[in-house]
């Protein structure tokens, strides 16, 4: 709720959710000047759009350019008075609240508007600057109120029908579907026990429960109810149901029973059931109803798909607040008011939910397993349903486990404490480090939360201290492409990029040119936003944005500590990219990444950043665009033709000149999946002389493009093709990676 004090006692509102508080705008109207900027004055600190008007026909005018919440009006002005404009407002913006400001009114008259209804409050001249800001809030209050008021009249006018109709409806569901499926040994003792005691607790149809945990098949229960009871089943989408027939039974009931009435003939309904077995919700509808009752069988999608049919998909309200009125015989018994469960949490009652074992056992649980399984992110959604752990597994997500939303909220506060991150801001994005250690091995964990409409979505980063840094060879750039690289790195000084999204081992890249030609007799220094890699023999620094530690920052200081070789972790902004090349023009090697599709469109993308072209072909030296893709698991790769479809989609290339197919049949090895570990696909250009005057020239890339072709340059999909040939990963592999090829 909004903190109307904050507008006169001139403490800063800030609602619990962060945002910005609500812009109300004020109308003041008086014929002296001098009166009207010392009443703008008394408002200069609030947080309010103040306008102001000379007369009351230039009150009316503003108004109707746009409403006031609050108008100030004087009495004795020329022309409309301010007993007059004021009712003349109340007529035609019946919400704005309306007060008076005069030193020499007639009281009669003045009185006469307030008993009119006319004026909110009469306040008399001199007036305190205090009072009339209190006034000014006060009289806000009070709009708001009156708003709110309107809603949930109108919200209760909806709904009234339809609560009417639901407090009719109190069902006892008395199914006997479980006691004769556990009689065939289709449900076991536990199971049958397990249904009944959630019954009692949820009130839901025992056939909704059976159905969500899938411990019987539909398919074999009907033909049980079918062969054995003899119960009609019928086709819905044979039927035509007339809205009268829809208004016998609300859709909230229809929703919650999986029932949908179908056809009246006389005194007799006909009533499709997902269980008709349920004698308690049979006899009670032909009760309440008063009609007779034809049951018949239908599949509880079925059921679910004619009420969406019926009832208009989104057309009603769900009143999930009135589900005890449908599942108990008391309509009051059970019913909870639940209170936006965003707001107004009290820290201790966070904290305290942190240090439940469950929360932290949990948390433990899922950091470990995506360790043990060598995830590189892990990720906690909440859903509509439950809250679902998925990790990324060599690129792919894979949803692992499902943990119930009453953990959420103590799983996502014991995760932030752990990162030093605020547990009572839940409603904008933070980020976070924080270490691990295990048995075996010592992680860091990049933790970033993100609200959503389900609750906070929190995503968090595996960065292995331990990792080793891989050598040229063992990044499977090929001969040529290897041959390319330790050209760049033999390189004393320029620039040399790694390109490509997230997550595509830039950074990886990045170290093992590091390592290529690492000799004692250099000095290295690293800048980096997290830290990936842990090296002795350079001088690493972590940035801190929060407390003025950038890119630019480090980079301008490091320059003066004698440097060779300089590792910037991301070139996000122009300042970073002047310093940079700054750097590699003066004598430095320097290496960074950047996020571009390819390496062509780098030099477009470091050009979109405003750097100049002439300054671009001097320090540029290599680029190295990259992808990865999940490699074959060499144990149980067997050779399969290839699928035309997946060929003629990536493009010509591949359509034309179709490469032997390998798939992974799946095997111990590799759990199944026909994968293990993951390889590069990489473009790699060598700027030449001719490139580098076309970049000075400020060339468009369809001439960079010819000129790199006719040099031999192989791009992304050359380099795929010749994988895919080696039977190192599948068609499929590069179509979700790279996608088709451009004609």
């Amino acid at each position: 709720m909004t903190n109307y004090a904050a507008y006169f006692t001139g403490a800063a509102d800030v609602p619990a959710d962060g945002a910005a508080p609500a812009r109300y705008r004020l109308l003041i109207v008086d014929d002296e000047p001098g009166i009207l900027k010392s009443l703008t004055r008394t408002f200069r600190a609030e947080a309010y759009e103040v306008v102001t008007a000379g007369s009351g026909a230039e009150a009316l005018a503003k108004l109707r350019e746009s409403p006031a919440q609050v108008i100030i009006s004087d009495y004795m002005m020329p022309g409309i008075n301010g007993a007059e404009l004021l009712k003349q407002v109340k007529a035609l913006y019946p919400d704005t609240i309306r007060i008076m400001l005069t030193g020499h009114a007639d009281t009669g008259a003045v009185m006469g508007a307030i008993n009119e209804g006319a004026v909110y409050k009469f306040i008399l001249k001199p007036w305190n600057d205090d009072d009339l800001r209190v006034t000014v809030s006060l009289a806000l209050e009070q709009y708001d109120l009156v708003q709110k008021n309107r809603l949930l009249s109108q919200d209760n006018t909806r709904k009234a029908k339809e609560i009417s109709a639901l407090s009719r409806l109190a069902v006892s569901n008395r199914s006997q579907l479980g006691i004769m499926l556990h009689k065939k040994n289709l449900l076991t003792s536990a199971q049958l026990q397990e249904l009944t005691r959630l019954q009692g607790i949820h009130k839901e149809p025992l056939i909704k429960l059976l159905l969500d945990r899938g411990w019987v098949p539909e398919k074999s229960l009907r033909k049980i109810l079918r062969e054995d009871l003899l119960v009609e089943e019928v086709a819905l989408a044979e039927f035509r149901v007339d809205a009268a027939v829809a208004e016998l039974i609300p859709r909230t009931f229809c929703d919650k029973q999986l029932v949908v009435p179908l056809k009246l003939e006389g005194r007799r309904l006909l009533l499709a059931v997902a269980d008709p077995m349920d004698a308690g919700l049979i006899d009670d509808v032909r009760f309440t109803a008063g009609l007779d009752l034809k049951v018949v069988m239908a599949d509880a999608a079925a059921i679910r798909a004619k009420i969406d049919e019926v009832y208009g998909e989104g057309e009603t309200a769900d009143f999930r607040d009135l589900a005890t009125v449908v599942g108990s015989a008391d309509p009051y018994e059970g019913i909870e008011i639940v209170i936006d469960d965003d707001e107004n949490v009290p820290i201790d009652e966070l904290l305290a939910a942190t240090n439940e074992p469950p929360a932290i056992r949990l948390a433990n649980a899922i950091i470990l397993e995506a360790m043990r399984l060598g995830a590189s992110d892990i990720h906690l959604q909440p859903r509509t349903k439950n809250v679902v752990v998925r990790l990324r597994i060599d690129g792919v997500l894979h949803d692992k486990i499902q943990i119930p939303h009453a953990l959420h909220g103590p799983l996502v506060s014991r995760l932030k404490i752990m990162a030093e991150l605020d547990i009572s801001e839940r409603r904008r994005p933070q980020d976070g480090r924080l270490t691990v250690k295990s048995p075996l091995r010592v992680v860091d964990l990049r933790i970033s939360t993100l609200p959503t409409i389900n609750g906070e979505k929190v995503v968090m980063r595996i960065l292995d201290r331990n990792s080793a840094v891989l050598s040229l060879a063992g990044l499977g750039f090929g001969e040529a492409g290897l041959a390319k690289v330790r050209v760049m790195v033999d390189k004393p000084q320029g620039l040399l990029l790694a390109t490509g999204p997230t997550g595509s081992g830039k950074t990886t890249t990045l170290y093992s040119l590091l390592q290529a030609n690492a000799s004692p007799g250099k000095n290295y220094i690293t800048i980096e936003d997290p830290v990936e890699y842990y090296l002795d023999s350079a001088g690493q620094v972590l940035v801190k944005e929060k407390i003025g530690l950038t890119f630019p920052v480090v980079l301008r200081s490091i320059l003066r500590q004698d440097p060779d070789v300089v590792l910037i972790g991301e070139i996000r902004d122009i300042e970073t990219a002047e310093v940079a090349f700054h750097a590699a023009l003066t004598g430095h090697q320097v290496l960074s990444t950047l996020h571009t599709n390819s390496a062509l469109a780098t030099v477009a993308r470091l050009l979109d950043l405003g750097m100049k072209p002439f300054i671009v072909a001097s320090a540029l030296e290599g680029i190295i665009a990259q992808r990865l893709v999940r490699r074959l698991c060499r144990h149980c790769r067997r050779e399969a033709p290839p699928d035309p479809v997946l060929a003629a989609r990536l493009g010509a290339r591949f359509r034309d000149a179709p490469s032997p197919g390998f798939v992974g049949a799946g095997c111990a090895e590799c759990d199944g999946s026909g994968f293990k570990g993951r390889l590069g696909l990489y473009e790699i250009l060598l700027p030449d002389e001719g490139m580098r005057d076309l970049i000075a020239r400020g060339a468009s890339m369809k001439e960079l493009a010819a000129h790199a072709r006719a040099g031999g340059h192989e791009s992304l999909w050359d380099d795929a093709r010749h994988k895919v040939a080696s039977g190192e990963t599948p068609l499929a592999e590069v179509l979700r990676v790279l996608g088709p090829e451009p004609e």
